[in-house]
């Protein structure tokens, strides 16, 4: 715990600030006229009012830089058997290396952390899951964000400490949504009350085959999370916090607070292959 403790330390003063954002544009000569002639108050009002940031690229379809994998049993930055790789400007979750998946969960970290964002990808699952991978994972993946940062999992830890934006494909028949929430060491607020479970599912449709599928994500902090699907609205929530299990225990007494209000995010591995292409962010005020 001690050693854990000190790496925690460490990645804590190491983290960096919420990234990204680009300086805002100044105003149209319109408004600048407005402000000129209107006085303090034009002027406040102006610089008030709140400014989108651009749309940010985090991959570059070319190689994984700018990300860094965990995989367990593994030191922070080995990608066992090249889990992660770059082919045809797609991100993959690939097994072709394995003979059997031997538990071997992993998360692909985004260098950077954030708090308030807009984050957009697409997914699709594809081919066939590995041996020995658990009849939950079967086209079974994930977006961890809020993350503890990667230098803080233990080498045996399956999942990070964060709010996980599950992805699941359908079987072929019958309802299986996707951009759920899962819970690993952490909860969260619905409806203003404490909700403990560990997964809740979402009201999105299932969607059957290798289609790709939209994931927008959008974060406000410690306030407020809602997931999207194709555009469509189907889960919010709010309040997540630290708790459940010794690790987040852990974090949460180094931090101060059980309050999680930022974070890292990372992809996950979980024993069916899946494939990620237009990973962008857009940084929000907050």
């Amino acid at each position: 715990m001690k050693q854990f403790l000190t790496a925690l330390t460490i990645a804590v003063l190491a983290g960096q600030a919420p990234g990204g954002e680009a300086e805002h544009a100044a105003g149209s000569g319109k408004e600048a006229a407005r402000v000129a002639g209107g006085g303090a108050n034009a002027a406040e009002q102006v610089a008030a009012k709140p400014v989108e940031q651009a749309w940010r690229s985090l991959f570059n379809g070319k190689d994984l830089s700018g990300w860094v994998p965990k995989v367990r049993g593994c030191k922070l930055g080995e990608n066992f058997k090249n889990t992660f790789r770059v082919r045809d400007g797609v991100l993959r979750v690939d097994y072709s290396g394995y003979d059997g998946f031997d538990a071997r969960y992993a998360h692909l970290f985004y260098k950077e952390k954030f708090s308030h964002y807009r984050l957009r990808l697409d997914y699709r699952f594809v081919g066939n899951q590995v041996k020995d991978g658990a009849g939950w994972a079967f086209r079974n993946s994930g977006v961890m964000i809020h993350s503890e940062a990667p230098e803080t999992m233990e080498l045996e830890q399956n999942f990070p400490t964060s709010i996980e934006v599950q992805l699941l494909g359908g079987t072929g028949q019958g309802k299986r949504p996707t951009a759920n929430l899962c819970t690993p060491g952490t909860h969260v607020e619905i409806n203003g009350k404490l909700d403990k479970r560990h997964c809740i599912t979402s009201k999105s449709e299932t969607f059957h085959g290798n289609q790709w599928v939209s994931l927008e994500v959008e974060v406000r902090g410690n306030e407020m999370i809602r997931h999207f699907v194709n555009g469509e609205e189907v889960m919010s929530y709010g309040k997540p916090q630290l708790g459940g299990d010794a690790h987040a225990d852990a974090l949460a007494e180094l931090a101060g607070t059980t309050t999680i209000s930022d974070g890292w995010f990372a992809l996950q591995s979980e024993s069916h292959p899946v494939e990620f292409r237009n990973i962008r962010i857009q940084v929000l005020e907050p």
